[in-house]
């Protein structure tokens, strides 16, 4: 039996490609989205939505669509070198290629069209949103409950700036979005190559970094050219 799910929602984020993206929500608060819903969801869709602090979205991977899935994946926690069932990890890598963030709710718009602004995100930008739900804690927090070989957050890089000007051409909202998410390492976990330098789209940016050891160096920022 098959079945046709619509999207209802569009993500505007930070994120312009997968390379940079957090690998879980929660890891860079600074990482603002909006999710535009469709026309069609009036305000009366998220009446008493504005109440909840974070909600659930359930969304498309469409950024890995044309790269298939396995039934073995290798987690980056793992170092990228154990394997482990495709259903005991995250991996976008799936099936049908369903994702799901919890996100925090920041405020919600409804004007022409219902925005929702969510901090903490770990979404594509243009992402394709399916469904919506409000987080219920004393329901969905389960704080002794076993998590397998994920053991708290992953370890962090520390983020220098090559130059003090680097800095001073962004905001502190700008800043703290590049920082955080640089900190929480994009490379490939069996990537170790000091003299590489990374490219991330980010914003309306194009930032370049090193990684020496468990330090991040940005040595370049410019506008992004389309």
């Amino acid at each position: 039996m098959s079945y046709t799910i619509e999207t209802i929602a569009r993500v505007h984020s930070p994120y312009k490609q997968k390379f940079g993206v957090a690998r879980q929500p929660g890891l860079v608060p600074a990482a603002e989205v909006c999710i535009e819903l469709n026309p069609e969801f009036h305000a009366d869709s998220v009446r008493g939505l504005k109440d909840f602090g974070y909600i659930w979205v359930s969304f498309i991977f469409h950024g890995v669509l044309g790269e298939g899935w396995s039934s073995l994946v290798r987690p980056p926690r793992l170092g990228g070198k154990q394997k482990m069932g495709v259903f005991a990890t995250r991996s976008p890598h799936r099936p049908n290629h369903l994702g799901l963030s919890l996100l925090k709710l920041e405020r919600i718009e409804t004007g022409k069209t219902v925005k929702l602004y969510c901090s903490g995100a770990d979404l594509l930008d243009e992402t394709p949103v399916i469904d919506i739900k409000p987080y219920i804690p004393f329901v969905e927090a389960k704080s002794d409950a076993a998590s397998g070989f994920v053991t708290g957050k992953p370890q962090e890089l520390a983020v220098a700036w090559q130059n003090e000007a680097l800095q001073t051409a962004l905001s502190k909202k700008e800043r703290d979005v590049i920082t955080q998410s640089i900190a929480q390492d994009p490379r490939p976990a069996y990537q170790n190559i000091p003299e590489r330098v990374y490219v991330m789209n980010i914003l309306d940016y194009e930032v370049k970094f090193q990684i020496q050891s468990q330090t991040a160096t940005i040595i370049d920022i410019a506008l992004h050219q389309a």
